[in-house]
């Protein structure tokens, strides 16, 4: 199964569209303590407001409790890695869970975290004008390349409610 991981974010807004992505991309959410926000905060719910009864997620008090309760592989996404996004092999899910692994909004991912595991991490590349690109476009480009691999298993690949003819007409 895939994973996102957010590690203490901190803007309701970009937290609210990575829930909607989760829920696209049937992936489950990690939520490592502190947040930024509550849960309950309407602009949170503005964002996934159709969706977040279809969410599953979890939260977690800190980064011990969330390694302590959850074992696969892990990927750090960091402006600091080394290695492009789409050069791991994402396809053979079947036999591990993924965590891909995103930072604070502010400061990202610890150095302590990601220094126990420099072989995975990873980043979007980009030109040199930008530092970073938001979070939540980072987690939909990184978790659809992940599903591209596994080749979009469990998703549909046509519009369900219109049918796959309603551009014909």
């Amino acid at each position: 199964m895939n994973h996102i991981v957010l590690y203490e974010p901190e803007i309701p807004q970009n937290t609210g569209n990575i829930m909607r992505t989760c829920v696209a991309t049937n992936t489950k959410l990690h939520l490592i303590k502190p947040l930024g926000f509550s849960l309950d905060e309407s602009h949170l719910k503005r964002s996934a407001v159709n969706y977040i009864d279809k969410l599953k997620y979890k939260v977690y008090e800190n980064w011990a409790d969330f390694k302590s309760k959850n074992k696969g592989i892990y990927y750090y996404l960091t402006r600091y890695g080394r290695k492009p996004h789409t050069s791991f092999d994402y396809s053979n899910k079947e036999n591990f869970d993924l965590y891909f692994i995103f930072g604070k909004e502010s400061t990202g991912i610890p150095k302590e975290i990601l220094k126990d595991d420099l072989n995975h991490c990873l980043r979007i590349p980009m030109t040199e004008n930008v530092r970073a690109l938001n979070v939540s476009n980072s987690v939909a480009i990184v978790i659809y390349e992940a599903l591209r691999q596994q080749n979009f298993n469990g998703l549909l690949k046509e519009e369900p409610h219109k049918g796959a003819d309603y551009l014909e007409f």
